[in-house]
């Protein structure tokens, strides 16, 4: 299926659904294609397909996810060391039950939606509106790194606090018997600073990793899809590529975000490390002291594999929502 606009004839003809997969744009020229929505369509159109993506990305790759952080940490119990992802799957089912990798999915759940919902929404309104002014009818990869990048602070701005609880629902031996222990025992403990303690360090992650995987994500897409029709796989292989590319680089610093969402325990008081660890400077110096530079792509290999799927799941998932959403709403107004 793609969705593309059709010239009327010299007559002024009007433009319809035609009886092929091609879905013409009443009042659009052939400027505009599918991957910018008319300008007619609401932003919501942007908000729903991205919170349908958010969350399917989100649950698919959760198990994944949670073999990521505990490959992450700095100082693992003996019982949780891991050398290979399948492996880390397959002893947490044997040794903790079989819904273990799922512990935490809900309150994932909850945030991505509305994050994923609102980092969408800005994302095409910024692209478009950045691209007029750089590079006026073009697609301007500088507008979609700067796009990518003002989205994550709304997306990170209700993620974090997810974040800092699914981590510790998944370390290995976590002392909260559910969600809502976890958040009220670390509001009771920490203070309410505690959700958004790698808030800064999240976003200095993100910003990079949100403006590589962006522009990766266009560049592969002019390549196998220069046309930029509705195309599910180039969807998925350039999500696939962009979240690959852009997850390595920032390896680094996701390594440093887990260590200070959950604290762990036995990593800070082998350095005698007192209280609560904070900030980004003192996140990297800890993760230095405990493990040198290796210690920096702790988790690599896992994080690659949860998101090279992940965000082709997202993309293809978005990209076709965008195309549903804006074939009914047309299908609605055109007369047959």
């Amino acid at each position: 299926m793609e969705l593309r606009c059709s010239v009327a004839g010299s007559g002024g003809g009007q433009a319809a659904v035609g009886a092929g997969p091609g879905l013409a744009m009443e009042g659009q020229g052939c400027g505009e294609d599918y991957e910018s929505l008319p300008t007619s369509v609401s932003p919501s159109t942007h908000m729903v397909a991205g919170a349908e993506a958010g969350i399917m990305e989100h649950t698919v790759m959760y198990p994944v996810d949670s073999v990521k952080t505990r490959m992450q940490s700095l100082q693992p119990d003996p019982k949780a060391q891991y050398k290979s992802v399948y492996g880390a799957l397959k002893r947490m089912v044997l040794t903790e039950g079989f819904w273990r990798p799922l512990r935490g999915i809900n309150v994932t759940m909850l945030g991505a939606g509305p994050a994923h919902a609102m980092y969408f929404a800005c994302y095409e309104k910024m692209k478009r509106t950045l691209s007029d002014i750089i590079q006026q009818g073009g697609n301007s990869h500088l507008a979609n790194g700067i796009a990518g990048s003002m989205a994550t602070l709304l997306h990170d701005a209700v993620m974090n606090p997810a974040e800092v609880v699914k981590q510790r629902m998944q370390m290995y031996n976590s002392p909260y018997k559910s969600v809502l222990d976890c958040i009220r025992t670390v509001h009771r403990t920490e203070g309410f600073g505690a959700f958004y303690r790698s808030y800064t360090t999240q976003l200095t992650m993100n910003v990079p990793f949100q403006a590589i995987h962006f522009i990766v994500y266009e560049i592969t897409q002019e390549k196998i899809n220069p046309r930029r029709e509705y195309n599910p796989r180039s969807h998925i292989l350039s999500g696939a590529i962009a979240g690959a590319v852009a997850a390595a680089a920032t390896t680094p610093l996701d390594v440093c975000k887990t260590l200070l969402n959950t604290q762990e325990n036995m990593a800070l008081s082998s350095l005698n490390i007192s209280g609560h660890l904070s900030g980004m400077v003192n996140a990297f110096r800890t993760v230095y002291q405990l493990g040198g530079i290796p210690a920096y792509f702790r988790g690599v290999q896992a994080r690659v594999i949860y998101q090279m799927p992940s965000t082709a799941i997202a993309w293809s998932v978005y990209e076709f929502f965008k195309y549903f959403i804006t074939k009914h709403k047309l299908e609605k107004r055109t007369p047959y």
